[in-house]
């Protein structure tokens, strides 16, 4: 068996994900590296050494280069244009999440994967984090009884760093932060509920970061570049993106295909940074305090129970990598995905209906909170991407 070779396209700030896969001599090892920017090129040879080689477009990539794989690391609005290329080339992809900033991306990607029997893997890592990992370990156990109601308050601390000095702040390139933050979380919450959301409404605001003037044009910049945990409070942050025109505050309330009700608190100006879930079942209920390694699960199982005082804790496992070890287990998976197929934690499917929630639950924010019903993926591309698209071929044998 020989090693994968991988090519990755973009070279930002989701760049290092891509040394989970450089393992020379181990399966897999990183081969081309496309970037526009003379900095992400550079980055990725200082990355991975002069072996590597560097070109400035996936469409350079493909022409020049043979791949067994490719990782999709580009920014959210580049997702499903490089994505249609390599599904149409043949040529297995991992796609960072969200999927794209449009159903309307999501499904041609799942058309096109389906007709060409290519591979597609979408970078959900949360799936892999040992809170969500040992959350739905609980529920399937049957210990909380059947779910019935899913909240989760997702409070991002860093929000003004993250999310309001670079293009994320702009609709045209990520349509909502329900995207770019929520997708994770809306996956998580279809993943425990065991459904998808059919009907959602919202509502929210651009409450903080759009009366803040100072603003500056970052595109010369990367976050870590400008990133200062001591600016507090939030008004005081500066040098914004010239153009906001995201919410900084949402809340949705969904209806499962299951019957599950759920609800989702995004907020982007909060002091603390953690996402807090609380699935409810006829029988009990658990809630994570904390999401790090080291942190706890609650379970409440009797009425005996109270604020503080659950009948059991569960201790959070600690991954080493990032984002607990998730991202590691994450690249892992796809590159097992890439050569054997078959079915994966990660659910292509499910990548689809998070971003499909999140497009129409921003719609709804912005058209006075009408419920907005979702479309259902054709059965047949269901079965197919839930089967493990078996129908391809192994690669790297």
């Amino acid at each position: 068996m020989t090693d994968l070779r991988i090519g990755v396209t973009g070279f930002g700030a989701r760049g290092g994900l891509a040394r989970h896969a450089h393992r020379p001599g181990e399966g897999s090892r990183v081969t081309v590296v496309a970037d526009p920017t003379e900095r992400g090129r550079d980055s990725a040879r200082e990355e991975f050494g002069g072996e590597v080689a560097t070109v400035d477009s996936v469409e350079q990539l493909l022409a020049e280069h043979e791949v067994d794989a490719v990782m999709i690391l580009a920014p959210d609005f580049a997702h499903a244009e490089v994505a249609l290329q390599t599904l149409d080339a043949g040529i297995p992809t991992f796609c960072e999440k969200p999927m794209a900033i449009r159903v309307e991306d999501t499904d041609a990607m799942l058309a096109l994967a389906h007709r060409k029997r290519t591979r597609l893997y979408v970078g959900h890592n949360m799936r892999h984090m040992p809170v969500v990992r040992q959350m739905k370990e609980i529920v399937d156990s049957g210990r909380i009884g059947r779910v019935r109601a899913i909240w989760c308050r997702h409070f991002v601390g860093t929000g003004g760093d993250f999310y309001f000095k670079d293009w994320h702040a702009e609709r045209s390139k990520a349509t909502s932060l329900l995207l770019q933050k929520g997708a994770h979380d809306i996956d998580v919450i279809h993943w425990l509920a065991g459904g998808y959301t059919r009907r959602v409404s919202g509502i929210g605001d651009l409450a903080v970061y759009g009366d803040i003037t100072d603003r500056r044009d970052n595109s010369d910049r990367r976050m870590w570049d400008w990133f200062d945990a001591d600016i507090w409070p939030p008004t005081a942050q500066k040098e914004l993106n010239p153009v906001i025109d995201v919410e900084d505050i949402s809340m949705l309330n969904m209806t499962l295909d299951n019957g599950v009700l759920a609800s989702y608190e995004q907020c982007h100006f909060t002091p603390d940074y953690f996402r807090n879930y609380t699935v409810i079942g006829d029988a009990g209920r658990i809630e994570n305090m904390g999401d790090g390694g080291g942190d706890q699960i609650h379970i409440w199982e009797s009425r005996r129970s109270g604020p503080g005082a659950p009948d059991a804790v569960e201790v959070i496992s600690r991954g080493d990598g990032g984002h607990g070890g998730a991202d590691p287990n994450l690249v892992a998976e796809f590159l097992r995905f890439a050569r054997d197929g078959g079915t994966t934690d990660v659910s292509v499917i499910a990548a689809r209906e998070a971003v499909a929630t999140g497009v129409y639950g921003a719609e709804s924010i912005r058209h006075g909170g009408v419920p907005y019903d979702i479309p259902a993926v054709p059965d047949e591309i269901v079965r197919y991407f839930d089967g493990g698209q078996q129908a391809s071929q192994t690669v790297g044998a």
